[in-house]
């Protein structure tokens, strides 16, 4: 059973992209555009934007910080009704408890989390006035359960996933698409931080084609790569006396 209406025809639709500067944001970017939408990409650096519109003509690009709500207001209001949304702009530096920085938790929270409030202030108006769209919001498999070095990353993409939980279910009603998308590892500048093994790492053009899927096949959660995902569903249902001691032996 689909749980949103199915995204499958993409001619004549406009999609905007936010965080469309690089890795899953830009690959999604490109695939809507292949699929035939009319594409509007959204970040900070207007510079990988423009390249991003040279590339794909007829895109159009938007510049804006995430933490500028008069910016995101102006933007929305620029782009007029859109039958996707993609909040896609994100913020990642691995952190544990001993290295602790009260500046860097709140920028993840900042990006990861309250960006997303400020696009809700600026799109529910126009979303909840046509009675139809769709908003989808990228957080992370990182928000299931507390990992290791995730303790500012970590929480900030668990609350983008609870948000997306509660706007399904007063947006669906009213005929409003709302889904979440929980990505694994992906090859991106974010995740090439990371000095660990990283499994079932995919590319961004993987990722891309896994949420056009999603889309169209309606689900509200969309995960990959699943042969990861799924193991990490699985951790999410151990009990604490289980999963801390398993989780901790990754960390040694």
């Amino acid at each position: 059973m689909s749980l949103n209406p199915r995204l499958r025809d993409w001619q004549g639709r406009t999609a905007w992209v936010i965080g469309a500067s690089s890795g899953i944001g830009q690959a999604t970017a490109s695939a809507l555009h292949a699929a035939g939408a009319r594409v509007v990409v959204s970040a900070r650096q207007a510079a990988l934007l423009d390249e991003f519109v040279a590339a794909h003509p007829g895109s159009r690009a938007l510049p804006l910080d995430v933490l500028d709500l008069p910016a995101l207001r102006a933007a929305a209001a620029e782009v007029g009704p859109v039958d996707l949304c993609v909040y896609c702009a994100g913020y990642y530096r691995p952190m544990g408890a001993a290295g602790f920085d009260l500046a860097e938790a709140r920028r993840h929270v900042a990006i990861n989390y309250t960006g997303a409030l400020h696009l809700l202030d600026a799109l529910l108006p126009q979303l909840l006035a046509a009675g139809g769209g769709h908003l989808s919001l990228v957080s992370s498999v990182a928000g299931y359960r507390g990992l290791p070095r995730a303790l500012a990353y970590g929480p900030a993409k668990a609350a983008l996933t609870h948000l997306a939980e509660a706007l399904y279910l007063d947006l669906h009603p009213r005929g409003i698409g709302v889904s979440v998308v929980h990505p694994g590892f992906v090859a991106t500048p974010m995740t090439a931080q990371n000095d660990f093994h990283m499994p079932a790492e995919i590319g961004p053009d993987e990722a891309a084609r896994a949420m056009l899927a999603g889309w169209a096949a309606g689900e509200f959660e969309i995960h990959f790569p699943k042969r990861f995902t799924r193991f990490m569903k699985l951790l999410r249902l151990l009990p604490y006396r289980l999963y801390f001691p398993l989780v901790g032996k990754v960390n040694r």
